[in-house]
């Protein structure tokens, strides 16, 4: 649990002290969040004390009146905007104006907040507060530390979340267009398998952190024996929707035992991208045949598909970050040019290979090889 330090700036000690008692044990959390926050409450009567507390110790968060003795909140904002502290402020007053927000917001201010307030407004506020500060400050750590977070953040939020958005609106859309009967249990598969699909996103989206590691080489990888047949089955089921509505057939061969030690996630990830790019850039009534075989000391992940393929030129390219290949063929095919760049990352963290094969208008083959740990 982290803390958030809150300087509430108010000469009435009543709303001191309420925002107290409503913010003492209260915590906020977001998907997105390492962890949830609390908070510690810092209560400062004048504008003069609050500058004091700002100066010798750290805090994230100000909420502050502007009617205040002697300094008034608009001094206290100016001052810790020609300071450059890193803190979200809120205003709250009742005596706000056109003029106030103009001022407010040129300084710096993140919103305002009427008085009289209650306990669930200042809740929400704080909420948002959170949320503002916290995306803030990542957003200065993409900005100083480069593609090691911009590569995560892009590349999960952009690619990973596609395959089971594209699942769960397939399954909606049949059950919206009653494919397979007008009552509700005609369609429990679907509504477990869209489920499970949510819960994949929310998973996915509580480890954008967790991934920064991956490409900074610090995240710490949960090693096991995973089946990858299973993971093959779920990531076929995923793009299942897309794939009948374009009369795709997808076939599952497994050759030996499919066990393999990894990182369960990562595993998902590259059979997503892999199959979801051989269902997208394949031909309408066409297949894909995923293989699963054993070549001595290494595994090998063969994906096939019978689609447009693409040139020598455009296949020595793919791998590279935000490459996508355009031309009449892919042109409403949407992407991030990602997806194949985190595919071959992960399968080099395993200090396996991977290349493709591809004849233009026939299909194109991925070829995996993942050395038995």
């Amino acid at each position: 649990m982290a803390t958030l330090n809150v300087l509430v700036v108010d000469d009435e000690p009543g709303i001191r002290s309420g925002i107290n008692r409503i913010l003492g044990n209260y915590t906020v959390g977001y998907p997105f969040m390492d962890e949830d926050f609390d908070f510690h409450l810092i209560e400062a009567g004048t504008g003069e004390d609050a500058i004091d507390v700002l100066n010798s110790q750290p805090v994230d968060v100000v909420l502050l009146d502007n009617k205040l003795p002697g300094m008034d909140g608009i001094e206290v904002l100016e001052y810790i905007k020609q300071q450059k502290f890193d803190v979200a402020v809120m205003m709250i007053t009742s005596y706000a104006s056109l003029d106030l927000a103009v001022k407010a917001t040129r300084n710096g201010a993140y919103n305002f907040m009427p008085k009289p307030f209650t306990p669930q407004e200042l809740r929400a506020t704080i909420e948002n507060v959170a949320k503002h500060l916290f995306l803030k400050r990542m957003t200065k750590k993409m900005q100083a530390e480069g593609k090691q977070i911009r590569f995560q953040f892009l590349s999960v939020l952009s690619h990973e979340l596609k395959s089971p958005i594209n699942a769960v609106e397939g399954y909606l859309k049949m059950m919206q267009e009653k494919q397979f009967g007008d009552k509700l249990e005609d369609y429990d598969r679907m509504i477990d398998r869209s489920l499970t699909r949510l819960k994949g996103m929310r998973n996915l989206i509580m480890d954008l952190l967790d991934l920064t590691k991956i490409e900074s080489g610090k995240k710490e990888r949960k090693m096991r024996d995973v089946n990858l047949a299973d993971v093959a089955k779920m990531a076929m089921d995923t793009m299942e929707p897309y794939a009948i509505q374009r009369s795709v057939a997808i076939h599952l061969e497994v050759n030996g035992d499919p066990q393999l030690l990894a990182d369960p996630d990562e595993m998902e990830i590259i059979f997503n991208n892999l199959i979801s790019n051989a269902v997208k850039y394949n031909k309408d009534g066409g297949s894909v045949e995923v293989c699963l075989c054993n070549q001595g000391q290494n595994f090998e992940i063969r994906v096939t598909d019978t689609g447009i393929g693409m040139s020598t030129e455009d296949s020595e390219k793919i791998f590279q970050d935000f490459v996508r290949i355009k031309n009449s063929k892919t042109k409403e095919i949407t992407g991030s040019g990602l997806g194949l760049s985190i595919t071959k990352k992960m399968v080099e963290q395993y200090n396996g290979t991977i290349k493709v094969e591809s004849v233009p208008d026939q299909g194109t083959t991925f070829i995996l090889s993942l050395p038995r740990l």
